[in-house]
């Protein structure tokens, strides 16, 4: 794969210039909890590349899991998350998320975030996969993500040392090596391209990268189309360290309508009791896990799959027709408007789903302060990777890991407000390139459709060779080319990441969680290992279950 330092040429003091104590990239949950801990000590700027509400915590529906019933505790959740996390969770990541929850939902209470609740005034506690208790708190039945974003962006807007850049694209972290090497590497802000004031240079004292996953690598997905691997192909080409991107989890029920976006049908349908049924009626998950439709994500979805190539159907339907009356559309209002849109009562009809790329679950490697192996680099949320989920995530964390780890992202970055900032001579000389060119928007499509036949929710060593060939060539023809607008950009971000998605997956022989080789289809007992990735390698490296944050101190060996 070509390694490009930057993605444009520049001089940094040719460029105009801006100054903050804490640069945010990114604002879904992670990204404006960190703003909001971030503000404490000093000025912060929050950069997104589209309107600040287009990220996956917007489209969030299911809730957010907590311990807040008094027959639920810890350890019942931490249990679950590790059940999960098929034996790669870092425990005391699970520990500290399971340990604040309470604390961040109290928090988010006090600042007026709207939740569900029962006749007698206490929260509503929903259930879903993997949850072997009812501890999901929601908001309008699905719409937990909007109020969460609506909440959070109210609370950071009100503070007068947060100011929110929206539609403005982050093209590279700035760093004083320009050949990444880790040695002498300091992360120093970032080169940022708004469409009215062009190229722009924002220094920090703190960059902390919140910029969610690359659900847009794969054809059928949930995520929005913001979602394009931009800050761990950032974050890979300034030289952080990154690990686990083999382990990307497939959401079992997205609505599938031909021809239309793939609109995910939240796991807390099932959790309200809905079926998975064929086109015969016959629930067939009891095959395949003791808890039926309300296992695992990734148990679910390769049932679905493996269904799906026994009936030679396209697709499976949830049954909801015996809710009753009115209540459905009383649980999931959202919902209810989606499928009406398409004709579709969930009253009368069976619902067509299919399974769609969901939650990158590697990322950016990170202590649990979200410290990376780049000094002034910081990371949380989706873009990072603290070992919280292993090889899968248990439905409902995500939003409490953006809370939990923001906030503790915002703390690292404000222990950084003191150290002194000032411009320095950044240079990106690219030679323009002399080979031709490739049609962005076919090698997108291609790359996308690649991705899912290939690296999707089964997967082979021959299949991620051809795929890894096939990425070989359109990099040769794109990642050398200097574009002027995010579309180009994002394609280059979308090939460097899935590269490194292909390379990890074809590394590891073995099915564990979200990771399924049919060639290598038992996980292998003895080595239950992380790979972790430096952009100097092009071979991972192997990190002991339990030992990441030592690794990424240089402590133990790698």
């Amino acid at each position: 794969m070509l390694r490009q330092r930057y993605l444009i040429p520049f001089r940094s003091l040719l460029l105009p210039h801006i100054f903050t104590d804490t640069l945010v990239i990114g604002s879904g949950v992670a990204g404006l909890r960190a703003a909001i801990e971030a503000s404490r000590f000093g000025s912060v700027i929050v950069v997104t590349k589209d309107q600040w509400d287009l990220s996956s915590t917007a489209w969030a529906q299911g809730g957010i899991a907590a311990v807040l019933a008094a027959e639920d505790s810890v350890e019942e959740h931490v249990r679950d998350t590790l059940a999960a996390g098929a034996e790669l969770c870092e425990e005391e990541a699970v520990r500290t998320l399971v340990g604040e929850g309470p604390d961040r939902i109290a928090e988010l209470i006090d600042w007026g975030m709207r939740f569900d609740r029962e006749p007698g005034g206490g929260l509503s506690l929903g259930r879903e996969g993997g949850h072997l208790r009812n501890r999901i708190v929601h908001t309008d039945g699905d719409a937990t993500g909007r109020e969460l974003a609506r909440c959070l962006h109210a609370v950071a807007v009100a503070h007068d040392n947060i100011r929110m850049f929206d539609r403005c694209f982050s093209l590279d972290l700035l760093t004083t090596s320009g050949n990444g090497a880790r040695s002498d590497n300091r992360v120093l802000g970032a080169i940022t391209h708004h469409p009215r004031y062009g190229l722009q240079i924002i220094w920090a004292k703190a960059t902390v990268l919140a910029s969610g996953g690359a659900g847009q690598l794969f054809r059928e997905t949930t995520n929005p189309r913001t979602a394009t691997g931009d800050g761990l192909a950032m974050a890979w080409r300034a030289g952080a360290m990154v690990a686990d991107l083999e382990f990307v989890q497939f959401h079992p029920t997205t609505l599938y309508v031909a021809g239309a976006a793939r609109a995910l049908i939240s796991e807390a349908v099932r959790g309200e009791g809905a079926h998975l049924i064929d086109r015969e009626g016959h629930r067939f998950m009891a095959p395949y896990h003791p808890l039926g439709e309300l296992a695992p994500r990734d148990v679910v979805s390769r049932a679905i799959v493996d269904h799906i190539a026994r009936s030679r159907e396209p697709n499976v339907f949830l049954d909801m027709r015996h809710f009753g009356p009115g209540r459905f559309a009383a649980r999931f209002p959202g919902l209810t408007k989606v499928l009406r849109s398409f004709d579709l009562d969930p009253e009368t009809d069976l619902i067509p789903v299919h399974p769609a790329a969901h939650y990158t679950l590697g990322g950016v490697w990170t202590d649990l302060d979200g410290r990376s192996s780049l000094p002034g680099l910081i990371a949380c949320g989706e873009v990072a990777c603290t070992g919280l989920h292993g090889a899968n995530r248990l439905a409902s964390n995500s939003l409490l890991e953006g809370l939990v780890f923001g906030r503790r992202a915002g703390i690292a970055a404000g222990e950084l407000a003191s150290r002194p900032l000032g411009p320095t001579q950044i240079i990106s000389d690219i030679r323009l390139s002399e080979h031709g060119e490739l049609d962005l928007v076919d090698v997108r499509s291609s790359l996308r459709s690649a991705m899912w036949r290939n690296a999707g929710i089964e997967r082979t060593g021959a299949k991620l060779d051809d795929l890894l060939d096939m990425f070989g060539f359109w990099s040769r023809y794109t990642l050398d080319k200097i574009f002027d607008d995010p579309a180009g950009w994002e394609a280059q971000n979308l090939l460097t990441v899935g590269t490194i998605v292909a390379r990890a997956a074809r590394a590891r022989e073995e099915s564990r969680g979200t990771h399924c080789r049919l060639d290598f289809p038992e996980p292998v007992a003895a080595q239950h290992h992380h790979l972790a990735w430096s952009a100097g390698a092009e071979e991972p490296t192997s990190i002991p279950v339990g030992a990441m944050a030592e690794a990424l101190r240089g402590e133990v060996p790698t």
